[in-house]
């Protein structure tokens, strides 16, 4: 029920607090390990730790779906926005790679839009404008000299919200629970096929940190489904944001990173942005 908005709020902190964490762990293993690797154990250990879950509300016979080319859909943009997260992290400093794909608020009024003919009103438009311009100054777009990795963040930013707006289309008949196993179980077959090309595989402690990843993963997706179940995205969707500090923070502590003026300007710009369209939806 939409009535407990300060457990909303906290749940929300934690699960963008496990998922900066996921995020530091990806960074991590970019040094030496292929973004492929990374995505398809982010996906597969996912998964195992979903089934248990799975089998424990209920079983497999929850899962049934006439709904199958939605499921396709989803999980084939979300991984293929995963990608393009996935090796921003490892590219560019920690909160900017988090602060592009804060974006995807600014694009999900437009592909809903397109795809389910959803009004957009003139508050939301003038947000998505004030948002891209953030993006601009963080991309340092007047330099003439834009770092490439920032197309990919934002290129996965703009197909994360195509997933989302799949999911909000499956929203009248299908459960989270099958929302989210079939991501799990298509994204971990979708992921498999670029492993073919991959030359570098895990070893000895890498294993330890891929599982961690998708442990932590799956704990944030939890935490952050269950602070919408408790309170309306109005409530407490301003709480998103608090991704950049935990990565602003993470990557402080373990790579040095200090965030430069243009994206402290942009970051006060894509949260303002956010706040003042989250606060005209309660």
């Amino acid at each position: 029920m939409n009535d407990q908005p300060l457990k909303g709020a906290l749940l929300l902190v934690l699960g963008e607090g496990l998922l900066a964490i996921m995020a530091a762990m990806i960074k991590n293993l970019s040094d030496h390990l292929d973004t492929e690797v990374i995505v398809f154990a982010r996906n597969l250990f996912g998964l195992l730790f979903l089934l248990p879950i799975i089998m424990h509300r209920g079983g497999f016979g929850q899962l049934k779906t006439a709904n199958l080319h939605l499921h396709l859909i989803r999980a084939f943009t979300g991984v293929s926005a995963m990608f393009c997260f996935f090796y921003t992290i490892g590219h560019i400093a920690l909160a900017e790679a988090v602060l592009v794909k804060m974006t995807v608020p600014f694009f999900l009024p437009v592909v809903g839009w397109l795809w389910l003919r959803e009004t957009i009103r003139t508050r939301t438009w003038v947000a998505i404008l004030v948002g891209f311009v953030g993006v601009a100054i963080i991309m340092r777009a007047g330099t003439g000299s834009i770092d490439p990795v920032m197309w990919v963040a934002l290129a996965g930013a703009a197909i994360m919200s195509i997933a989302k707006v799949s999911i909000r289309r499956m929203a009248v008949t299908e459960p989270a629970q099958r929302v989210v196993f079939y991501f799990a179980l298509f994204a971990s077959l979708f992921s498999a096929i670029p492993l073919l090309w991959v030359d570098t595989l895990p070893s000895g402690t890498d294993y330890l940190w891929l599982m961690g990843i998708g442990l932590v993963a799956t704990g944030g997706q939890f935490a952050m489904t269950n602070a919408y179940q408790m309170a309306s995205p109005g409530q407490v969707g301003v709480y998103n944001y608090s991704a950049v500090v935990w990565a602003a923070l993470l990557g402080w502590m373990f790579w040095g990173e200090t965030l430069v003026i243009t994206t402290i300007l942009g970051t006060l710009l894509i949260v303002a942005a956010g706040v003042w369209n989250l606060k005209g939806k309660k």
